[in-house]
């Protein structure tokens, strides 16, 4: 599989990505086997980019993450994690994690932007992972503590990157607009886009995807399936989008588009994995994994070159945005879709 360079870093990463959380009892249990199994077959697939963080199941996605990487040769993966939720005791327990994850509650998120929280945070995460150091460090949901994240956090990370204790720094969230502050305000390397330039919303267009190209940054796509909507070849009604059950009108464009894809002979959840390497920025797509399967259907989605007379067609149907780039050789030999 081939690998893409977070810009102006050591830090390379394969285009495809394995996203943790899922592995944390994201919405159900995950078994241990079935995790375990999800990341032996993400390396058999050649995908060497893994994503956690201590939201993820209160550790849980990284202890398991840790553990199922343990014996692979430290060198030939990536890691990231992030930082901005202290895990400490919860002294009102109800039993069950009240944000997503099916885990016991016997620990609590607590918001840290602080330069000690950030260095506590990964002090943290290496010990729950057992690894030895992190490549990739994100600050987690930065929405609402901009402040805070950017002049404390960020220099924090900043200072760890210059000292070579992490090979790259950056920011994950939910919308585009703050992601592209970070850009261009801070000393953030990469962003984590979730959702936000995808078959269905390429609002990044507007914010995020100028900024990494005005300042020659990167940027990593996740929540390209939209919460599920995009997933199968035939979209239904009741699947789900930006974790809500999706409108009418979208489920109606999100089958129009499966029917191009169709017309071009690829499928749906093949053109939303291809779609966000239409622009130069972004080097890599991480997908959640649950199990064996899950990987072995995503990476063979991947491994398929979708064609690229579909991206001009849906732009000429009004399907997608017509300012999406047309389709470009990449740097470095890697594949263009």
């Amino acid at each position: 599989m081939h690998r893409r360079k977070i810009a102006d870093t050591p830090v390379e990463l394969t285009e495809l990505g394995f996203g943790a959380a899922v592995v944390g009892n994201l919405y159900r249990v995950t078994p241990a086997h079935d995790a375990r199994a999800a990341v032996d077959a993400a390396w058999d697939s050649g995908i060497r980019y893994f994503d956690t963080a201590p939201h993820y199941g209160l550790g849980l996605s990284e202890r398991r993450l840790g553990m199922a990487l343990r014996d692979r040769p430290r060198d030939e993966y990536v890691i990231s994690s992030k930082v901005g939720r202290l895990l400490v005791p919860n002294e009102r327990p109800q039993g069950v994690d009240s944000e997503g994850f099916v885990v016991r509650d016997d620990l609590r998120r607590e918001w840290d932007f602080s330069r000690d929280g950030v260095l506590r945070s990964i002090e943290d995460t290496l010990e729950r992972t057992g690894l030895d150091r992190l490549d990739v460090v994100y600050l987690h949901d930065a929405d609402d503590h901009w402040q805070q994240a950017a002049e404390e956090a960020m220099p924090a990370l900043a200072d760890l990157r210059d000292q070579g204790v992490v090979g790259a720094i950056g920011a994950g969230m939910n919308q585009s607009a703050m992601p592209a502050r970070f850009l261009r305000e801070t000393a953030a390397d990469v962003v984590m886009l979730a959702g936000r330039y995808s078959l269905l919303d390429q609002s990044a267009l507007d914010d995020v995807l100028p900024a990494a190209t005005e300042h020659g940054k990167s940027v990593v796509a996740v929540g390209v399936f939209n919460s599920g909507l995009l997933s199968r070849d035939r979209p239904a009604e009741g699947m789900k989008y930006d974790y809500q059950d999706a409108p009418v009108d979208l489920v109606a464009r999100a089958r129009a588009i499966a029917d191009v894809c169709e017309e071009h002979g690829t499928t749906l959840p093949a053109a939303a994995i291809a779609f966000p390497f239409t622009h130069p920025r972004i080097i890599n797509v991480t997908l959640g994994m649950r199990d064996g399967d899950q990987v072995a259907r995503n990476a063979g989605l991947h491994s398929r070159p979708v064609p690229g007379g579909l991206w001009a067609d849906l732009r000429a149907r009004g399907l997608i945005r017509p300012d999406v780039p047309e389709t470009h050789t990449y740097e470095e030999g890697a594949r263009c879709p």
